[in-house]
């Protein structure tokens, strides 16, 4: 008797954010023996036999469910292992993956990542993923992956901001991904201080090396350390239903990310209809580094989805001083053409006691749109970002990076309508367009409100020449300011980013590029008291005001 030779499916682990190692890989071995279907674990790797009858009747269905390959789905068992077989058996064959309607997955704290290459349907299943001991906290639950392989491009050994082609024969479109270790940005200040990360850009080119317009090259490489492509699928993989509920970790509270979550690390993916809850969190507990992890991939959407904020820990910072840390349910990093449209959270957008639900670093091209969320959040530089017809909480909008930042139809209810974050400089190398608006300074609380908030002292090298952005036009916007203190001017336009520049004798190590012009257009506010330049006008001395009806 014959019997099909092992095929042997290695998946690599999940992308990890914050700087911390990689996992090994890990195996699922498939054969399709003449005996019962069944799965089981040996030295580590999950191992399935698949009855030949079985085979044919699942490939002729087109799809399979977990309930085939062992999973209880009862909620009080382990399922991971049949999870992850069933998967791994769907990419073999090219198969739907279907949970088994009103099934509760139990996922433990094995290391076992289900690879997702295959439409998946969670369907209205539950999945319950249980923190609480875990073997390795960046081990993710599943990984969207695709079958085309990166690959080096070893010709390549400099490029220019702006560069309209590459020079290298592709299989296809496909997402750069370069790096010169030998430059540092991002030299972050504050409390959470460091030394930089490596100089990072990521672009999209078509077959012949021709550079998407939308998202283009943003920085001089002299040199180049890596520079890798990522074939792009041009079949999109959809990913629809689900019911997650993380219980939560209760680790000591340090930048020890956990990160057992879906990584989606291919491109031309559609997440829909997909909720996330949180339950468990105590007085204490490690980050989390986004249960939605988006890297190294582009056209990303993740539509009608719900998520929850992370409760807030504090720690020691790099400082040596108490901070509190952030901890996310969506995290992008080096991603192109990410859009969350029509996403909510479970808790309420303006409690502090939650961080903001959205970190990203290295992106293009980011897109809030109808959603309401506490937060959204660029700290590495994201080229271009939109936030549309959506409401933004205590958080509100945090970025720095360039191109084009455009607030529209939307609420913001934090403390400023835009934070360009002080810990890399405030910077932003374009225009910010903020048009039909209503502004809530701190969600109503009596303060002073600045609708662009920001800190640069001129002394502390980011590795970049930081800007503020160079035009910035304000079209019919509402501030509701009625509760303000007692001796309250007014709105400002702009916070005081550097309270010590009062005069000509302060003196900036690393100038910060100002403002040139302001265009206002139907500014009004609830308390009658017109818009400010800013409590530092000497600062602020150059810009051009064009206040028109």
């Amino acid at each position: 008797m014959k019997f099909a030779l092992p095929v042997l499916l290695l998946f690599s682990s999940a992308y990890v954010a914050n700087g911390q190692s990689k996992d090994p890989l890990d195996g699922v071995v498939i054969t399709s023996q003449k005996e019962k279907t069944r799965v089981y674990s040996e030295n580590g790797s999950v191992h399935v036999n698949v009855h030949p009858k079985e085979v044919r009747r699942f490939k002729a269905a087109g799809l399979v469910r977990y309930s085939n390959f062992g999973a209880s789905g009862k909620g009080k068992t382990d399922d991971s292992d049949a999870i992850a077989a069933t998967h791994a058996f769907a990419n073999l064959h090219g198969l739907l993956v279907k949970a088994d309607e009103g099934a509760t997955y139990y996922i433990g704290g094995k290391e076992r990542t289900a690879v997702i290459r295959t439409d998946t349907d969670f369907g209205t299943a539950a999945f319950i993923i249980d923190d609480t001991e875990v073997e390795n906290r960046n081990a993710s639950v599943f990984t969207v992956g695709s079958d085309l392989k990166p690959f080096k491009l070893e010709t390549i050994s400099s490029l220019k901001r702006n560069q309209e082609k590459i020079d290298a024969s592709l299989p296809g479109p496909c997402l750069i991904t370069v790096t010169n270790s030998n430059v540092k940005q991002y030299i972050r200040f504050g409390l959470n201080q460091n030394k930089g990360s490596s100089q990072t850009d990521i672009f999209v080119v078509d077959k012949q090396g021709n550079v998407d317009k939308n998202a283009p090259i943003i920085w001089d490489f002299d040199q180049i350390t890596e520079i890798t492509a990522l074939p792009i699928d041009e079949k999109p993989l959809k990913i629809t239903g689900g019911r997650f509920t993380t219980i939560a970790n209760k680790a000591e509270s340090k930048y020890t990310y956990y990160n057992r979550n879906i990584a989606i690390r291919r491109s031309n993916v559609l997440v829909e209809g997909l909720e996330h809850r949180i339950t468990g969190e105590e007085d204490h507990g490690a980050p989390y580094g986004g249960f939605i992890n988006i890297g190294d991939c582009s056209y990303v959407t993740i539509k009608n989805t719900i998520l929850t904020g992370h409760r807030t820990y504090s720690t020691i910072g790099a400082a040596g001083k108490p901070v509190t840390m952030g901890t996310y349910d969506l995290s992008a990093n080096r991603a192109l053409n990410v859009s969350f449209v029509n996403c909510r959270q479970t808790n309420d957008i303006n409690d502090n006691r939650y961080w903001g639900i959205l970190g990203s670093n290295f992106c293009k091209n980011l897109l809030y749109d109808q959603c309401t969320l506490s937060r959204f959040d660029a700290h590495q530089g994201v080229a271009n970002a939109t936030i549309r017809n959506s409401t933004l909480g205590h958080m509100g909008i945090n970025a720095i990076g360039s191109g084009l930042l455009l607030v529209e139809n939307c609420t913001i209810r934090g403390r400023s309508i835009v934070n360009l974050r002080s810990d890399y400089g405030s910077t932003w190398q374009g225009e910010l367009v903020i048009r039909n608006c209503v502004f809530v300074p701190s969600d109503g609380k009596p303060v002073s409100a600045a609708l662009i908030n920001g800190f640069n002292s001129g002394q502390h090298d980011f590795g970049y020449t930081c800007y503020m952005p160079e035009r910035i036009t304000i079209e019919n916007l509402r501030i509701e300011d009625s509760r303000h203190p007692d001796n309250y001017q007014g709105p400002a336009i702009f916070f005081n980013f550097n309270s010590e520049m009062t005069d000509h004798s302060y003196q900036e190590k690393f100038p910060y590029v100002k403002t040139k012009e302001v265009i206002l257009r139907n500014v009004t506010t609830t308390s009658g008291k017109s818009l400010r330049v800013s409590d530092n006008p000497f600062m602020f001395r150059d810009v051009k005001l064009d206040v028109g009806r």
